[in-house]
């Protein structure tokens, strides 16, 4: 480094500003302008993309939990069928036979 070096960069610090000299100088600065706003752009439409994405998920969790609710309620208010006292017996037909259920010889 010269010593007309030291002086010429000798007022500017570590967080002065260099300008283009010239028409490249307001150009640089349009060009940055445009990239902050298209960057802008992108961050905006990404968060409302993400914002749909996590409510979508979020109605998926509503249904999944309120479908489960439902198969829990069901599932308590089913009752097991009990014998009737009165010796009526449950029987089908079953090949062209009838087969009784739930019935038992006593005495035997």
């Amino acid at each position: 480094m010269t010593q007309s070096d030291r002086l010429l960069f000798a007022h500017a610090g570590p967080g002065a500003r260099r300008t283009a000299p010239g028409i490249l100088g307001p150009m640089m600065w349009l060009g940055g302008l445009v990239a902050t706003a298209v960057a802008v752009a992108v961050g905006a439409v990404l968060a409302v993309v993400t914002a749909a994405a996590v409510a979508v998920i979020a109605l998926i969790a509503a249904v999944l939990v309120f479908f489960a609710g439902l198969a829990v309620r069901a599932r308590r208010t089913m009752t097991v069928r009990t014998r009737r006292s009165d010796d009526v017996i449950e029987a089908r037909k079953v090949d062209g036979a009838w087969v009784a259920y739930g019935w038992e010889r006593t005495g035997r």
